[in-house]
């Protein structure tokens, strides 16, 4: 098979990735060209070769020298920087100052880390200071510096570092809000060269294996952080006012319970037994309510032993809630409003924009506007697929009819082929591969 078939062979997303990762890698291979056909060129007229950038070092390199600098401070961590003033609220309240406006007056002291430096001549530097979801200029200048030498105060500042600024508020002659220094304090070093703003973090592996360098480079990740927060209180807030009652269940088990999936097993020393790690707090909250509290849910950690791909994860997060007296109409009604309402509350619309293939990605508009269609499975695929289906699923006969079915259109269905199993391929064919905004498909 050649290598443009083995290509048209693999998933979109994987294409595009690969295509990606291609042409990044002719980019730095023009770049190097470009770099050497210079070197070249000042070798051959004599010229001073130009100071090499600090960045332009191996990773190895770079990380040595900021090892060494870090040692040669007489307080490399110091134990306190006393912040006044926040990069958002310093926003806030100057966005309308005129440009070229100074409040020298008035002091404030922040910190954050530098994701940007630049220098204009010997005796102007500029950094772009990044904390609680915000950036802000700091321009220095010699005539405002007050502790320490100006200059070697920000020779040892670099991209990545964790620094305190202690000065006054103005704008520049464009009209951007800054920060004139009195005085710079590194507070961290980082001792490790940083992507550029630039180039960002795109490689999904070291994304998600390295959630803190993530949350450095792309600064949009941090909202998806703070948007779980809020609907992991939502829904808290929403079972609350309902009558619910949150608790808490065991995380180890003597037996595996509460859902079919394989468990992970632990030792538990002083009783010297295996025990399982929760795959579902289910069975705890049910004799909850056998003991007479008829709403209770819990928000926590289940723990599968089974695969792992972009929508499964060994352990993860579940909200179960249970409520005597209901029944699963009433659990549509409640779920149909949680959801809605929450991302009403959150979104401000209930319509949202999704990404299945990554912020770059084309997105898809779903619709949490209620009510939501409540689609019969079986009334369904008998109306998609043009027959009738004997409903009478423990019989061989309908099985069959079922298996036909399932053969007729080529789905993949591993043995044991029983109704049930063929019935959700059936289901996933006709049915869920179709849907875009939330659907309850009910009586399965």
């Amino acid at each position: 098979m050649s290598e443009a078939a083995a290509m048209d062979k693999l998933p979109a997303a994987e294409r595009k990735k690969l295509k990606k990762e291609a042409e990044a890698k002719a980019r730095d291979a023009e770049k190097e060209k470009k770099k050497a056909e210079q070197s070249a060129q000042q070798e051959a007229s004599g010229a001073k070769p130009k100071e090499k950038d600090v960045e332009e070092l191996d990773p190895t390199k770079y990380r040595e020298n900021r090892m060494a600098m870090v040692k040669s401070l007489k307080d490399p961590y110091p134990h306190k920087w006393a912040v006044d003033a926040s990069i958002p609220a310093l926003i806030e309240k100057y966005k309308d100052m005129p440009a070229e406006t100074h409040e020298v007056g008035t002091v404030v002291t922040i910190a954050g880390r530098v994701k940007n430096k630049r220098t204009q001549g010997v005796s102007l530097l500029f950094y772009d200071l990044f904390a609680d979801g915000a950036r802000i200029q700091i321009m220095c200048q010699p005539q405002n510096h007050e502790v320490g030498d100006f200059k070697e105060s920000h020779a040892i500042l670099n991209r990545g570092d964790i620094i305190g600024i202690r000065g006054f508020v103005g704008k520049s002659k464009t009209g951007q809000l800054s920060i004139f220094p009195k005085e710079v304090k590194l507070l961290t070093a980082c001792l490790h060269m940083l992507p550029k703003d630039h180039q960002g973090l795109k490689d999904t592996e070291v994304r998600f294996r390295k959630r803190y360098l993530d949350l450095m480079i792309n600064e949009d990740v941090r909202n998806t952080f703070y948007t779980r927060a809020k609907i992991v209180n939502y829904i808290r807030h929403y079972l609350d006012t309902r009558g619910f009652l949150e608790v808490e269940t065991p995380m180890m088990n003597m037996i595996p319970g509460g859902a079919t999936a394989k468990p992970f097993v632990t030792h538990h020393n002083d009783l010297n037994m295996d025990l399982f790690m929760r795959v579902a707090p289910e069975l705890y909250l049910k004799m909850l309510v056998v003991g007479g509290l008829d709403r209770v849910y819990e928000i926590g950690r289940n723990f599968r032993n089974e695969g792992m791909d972009m929508t499964h994860n060994p352990e993860f997060t579940a909200c179960e809630f249970y409520m005597a007296y209901a029944d699963y109409n009433d659990l549509m009604d409640i779920t149909e409003e949680l959801f809605s309402s929450m991302v009403l509350n959150i979104k401000g619309s209930y319509k949202i924009q999704y990404h299945p293939d990554g912020p770059e990605g084309e997105p898809i508009e779903i619709d949490f506007t209620p009510p939501w269609p409540r689609i019969s499975m079986v009334e369904e695929i008998e109306k998609k697929a043009g027959v009738t289906i004997d409903r009478n699923f423990s019989e061989e006969l309908a099985r069959k009819q079922l298996d036909d079915l399932v053969a007729k259109l080529n789905l993949d269905c591993p043995a044991p082929r029983s109704s049930a199993r063929l019935l959700d391929k059936l289901c996933g064919h006709y049915i869920e591969d179709h849907i875009v905004n939330p659907t309850f498909i009910t009586e399965h």
